[in-house]
């Protein structure tokens, strides 16, 4: 008979009312777990893929909330839920791409629980490693979903070292493109780290999917005036219209001067174990027309070095496809 793990293991719930008290109880216990909605915690517990003994529930700290402007820019508190950032009227009007980004995370009810912190660092989807199986990044010695006959469609075709599963994360590709900015707080202090380096590989660390170390927490991010009001582009490609994680997701942003490209940013999802930033595209676009040819050429070059695996070939032309639509929906924008 099948054993059914429908019951959470016990753990010693702690719920600090500020950031300093929480920063206080993970320099305390090695193994804490931090909570923050809930959504992919609850996942975990109740298969007991994971075990922790202390969880660190940060739902009191109300300094972790909340979307501020911040010089030129905004500040958005990690706990902030996803419904707010959708619905933020400055967010809709200056970073369109970060607001549609929100938008594309499962459903309603998900984005009013869902925070955009817990987007960010959520853990991979691979079914092998959530499902209790000991891979690489479990701690085994072997991946799973890249074998002869493994079933490894959703995976990665690019940033692949021993481990194939991808960041699942659709928030993550926008702050990318848009040059945010991930504020990171522990006992010693405070660091910002560049969005594009604070996601990370297995070929960096296979147990983990950005730089935060057990003692820290990642309380805001900050979003420059780089690209507010220039064009962007979000789009989510999934099985299901709803409550489905990207096959492949690209976030981009055009600086135009009439139907030239001045500046890019080009990020796509799902396609590696972070949120990748193509520069060889962006590099390829300043200066050039925004028009088919430039996007054909463009999305020749997103695909450059793929790797796919057995099942998920389709992944190449779906995402030479979107950093086409992308630079074609700057043409038509300017048109």
């Amino acid at each position: 008979m099948p054993v059914i793990n429908d019951m959470i293991p016990e753990f010693d719930l702690f719920q600090p009312a500020d950031v300093d008290g929480a920063l206080e109880l993970l320099a305390k216990h090695d193994d804490a777990w931090v909570l923050a909605g809930g959504l992919d915690t609850f996942d975990w517990f109740k298969d007991r893929a994971k075990r922790p003994d202390v969880v660190v529930d940060l739902g009191a700290i109300d300094q972790l909330r909340g979307i501020r402007e911040q010089g030129d820019g905004y500040e958005i508190g990690a706990l902030t839920p996803l419904s707010d950032i959708e619905n933020h009227e400055a967010i809709k009007a200056k970073f369109p791409m970060l607001a549609q980004a929100a938008q594309a995370v499962a459903t309603p009810q998900v984005r009013n629980q869902g925070t955009l912190g817990g987007n960010i660092v959520q853990d991979t989807r691979c079914w092998y490693y959530r499902g209790g199986w000991p891979c690489y990044r479990a701690g085994g010695n072997i991946c799973y979903a890249d074998t002869p006959t493994s079933m490894n469609r959703e995976h990665c075709i690019f940033g692949a070292s021993r481990c194939v599963a991808v960041s699942p994360s659709d928030s993550a590709p926008a702050l990318v493109a848009l040059d945010a900015m991930m504020v990171v707080r522990s006992r010693s202090g405070e660091r910002e780290v560049p969005a594009a380096d604070f996601f990370i590989g297995p070929s960096t660390d296979i147990t983990r999917m950005t730089v935060l170390n057990g003692r820290e927490l990642l309380v805001a991010i900050r979003i420059p005036s780089t690209f507010a009001g220039a064009h962007q582009y979000f789009e989510k490609v999934r099985d299901r219209n709803a409550w489905d994680f990207p096959l492949v997701n690209v976030a981009a942003a055009f600086k135009r001067n009439g139907a030239t490209i001045e500046d890019a940013r080009v990020a796509v999802g799902a396609v590696a174990p972070y949120p990748m930033r193509l520069e060889a595209v962006e590099a390829q676009l300043r200066g050039k027309n925004a028009d088919e040819a430039t996007g054909k050429s463009a999305g020749e070059l997103a695909i450059k070095g793929a790797k796919p695996l057995r099942h998920n070939g389709y992944k190449l032309p779906l995402m030479r496809n979107l950093v086409m639509r992308a630079v074609r929906d700057a043409q038509s924008a300017q048109a």
